[in-house]
């Protein structure tokens, strides 16, 4: 402003006259690019349209399970004046650059139920989605499924259906023991992760879930809980072990030595300090899952890092940015027991605190390790109420999703619709419940 107010008169109206044009040819360029699948002549252009634009879509229009046509769409006047806005400030032509570091959007007020369905989802499991009212959806992908145009192609499916997409994850880059391990490959497994945020950006997703454990989830046989329903177990007494991407972990060592917890520290920090400046260029938050199980040790490998409270915190302190947080699994801190330093409700109040709480994995266990099994959402051990109002109290704004359903009489399906249909009762308790 000072460089301005020393303006002479006549260089001060060759100033409005440029910017004047400028926001003319803005507007030209948003003329050509109202619709979504048009690109704009402008590179920069491309990328406020392709990002930043799905951004405030995503941050500022509050889902709906009932299908409407102007649904998760931002109004043209209201997009110019951002653009115009942004032009201003010299953001429409680094839009990128312009917002690393700075603080996220916040999210629309209200929990989002979501749901967990298949990346070949029939459209009949997009009825069933519309059917139990769920606002959002998961979707899980991996192997050569994990590219943008099949991004691009599952989010154009569930828009048409009146959902909306919380996130796709990509198994190729969760939980890579090249960099938790720092194993040969792992500057390459950290490329793909970078460009996996990349094109869940492009596609207009920005939310993911990473998890870091460098052999995999343990369990060992399934288990029958209520009424016979097979489910997942864990016992440490009976020879567990580690799977993940078709790959399966075993004791003592599953790679064959010991490894320090200053070198999965070590390996933590290289791998989070190169993704936290693509996160903040694109605008993407990803919350990290807690190890599963939160055993202090498995095969040689310790998971000092996501399996306690002061592990997350310390991660968090190292990544130092707004965009990396929680994916709270609640089934999974409850396996720790008192061993994760908070219960998952101080858990769920302190990350949220913090604003670093964004995904809910809402299921239970009978108890905590060394034996557990995934049990119903109302079996466990834990008070799911108490769980539901913590998250309400705390104004949580991100997705609640069911997750690991025991198998029951009936189908996939019987299972997924009591899980969801008892976290959406819980939720109306306590949105109902006076203070």
């Amino acid at each position: 402003m000072s460089r301005i107010r020393n303006l002479s008169v006549s260089s001060f109206g060759r100033v409005k006259k440029s910017f004047s044009n400028r926001c003319v040819g803005v507007r030209k360029r948003l003329n050509t690019c109202s619709q979504p699948d048009k690109l704009c002549a402008s590179p920069e252009l491309n990328s406020l349209n392709r990002i930043t634009t799905m951004r405030a879509q995503q941050n500022f229009t509050q889902p709906s399970p009932t299908y409407s046509p102007s649904h998760g769409q931002l109004h043209r006047r209201s997009f110019i004046k951002l653009a115009v806005g942004a032009a201003v400030t010299g953001a429409i032509w680094k839009p990128l650059k312009s917002r690393a570091a700075t603080k996220l959007d916040p999210l629309p007020p209200g929990i989002k139920v979501s749901l967990q369905i298949s990346g070949e989802a029939s459209d009949e499991d997009l009825r069933f989605a519309q059917q139990l009212g769920v606002g959002y959806v998961n979707i899980p992908t991996g192997g050569e499924k994990a590219t943008l145009e099949n991004f691009v192609r599952l989010k154009q499916r569930v828009d048409a259906a009146g959902l909306k997409v919380w996130n796709i994850g990509n198994s190729n880059v969760h939980n890579m023991p090249e960099v938790t391990l720092n194993l040969p490959g792992r500057d390459q497994k950290i490329e793909e992760y970078k460009n996996y945020l990349r094109n869940l950006a492009k596609a207009g997703i920005f939310y993911t879930t990473y998890a870091h454990m460098g052999n995999g989830i343990w369990s060992s046989e399934r288990e029958n809980t209520r009424g016979g329903a097979s489910a997942r177990a864990f016992d440490q007494s009976k020879n567990p072990k580690g799977y993940w991407g078709g790959k399966v972990f075993e004791g003592p060592l599953s790679h064959g030595r010991k490894y320090s917890k200053e070198e999965l520290w070590e390996n933590y920090t290289y791998f989070i300090k190169q993704v936290v400046p693509v996160a903040e260029e694109l605008g993407m938050r990803i919350g990290i899952h807690p190890d599963d199980p939160p055993v202090p040790e498995l095969a040689g490998v310790p998971r000092c890092i996501f399996g306690n409270f002061d592990g997350y915190a310390r991660a968090l302190e190292i990544a130092s940015s707004p965009n990396i947080g929680v994916c709270l699994c609640a089934g999974t801190w409850m396996e720790g027991g008192k061993g994760m330093g908070k219960d998952v409700f101080e858990a769920a109040r302190a990350f949220a605190k913090m604003d670093k709480l964004w995904k809910i994995h809402f299921r239970n266990v009978s108890a905590p390790i060394p034996h557990f099994v995934e049990t119903f959402v109302d079996n466990g051990y834990t008070d799911m109420h108490k769980l539901m109002k913590t998250l309400f109290e705390v104004d949580f704004r991100g997705a609640v999703i069911a997750d690991h359903v025991p198998g029951m009489v009936g189908g996939a399906r019987t299972g997924w619709a009591y899980s969801i249909g008892y976290i959406k009762a819980l939720l109306t308790a306590v949105s109902s419940q006076k203070e």
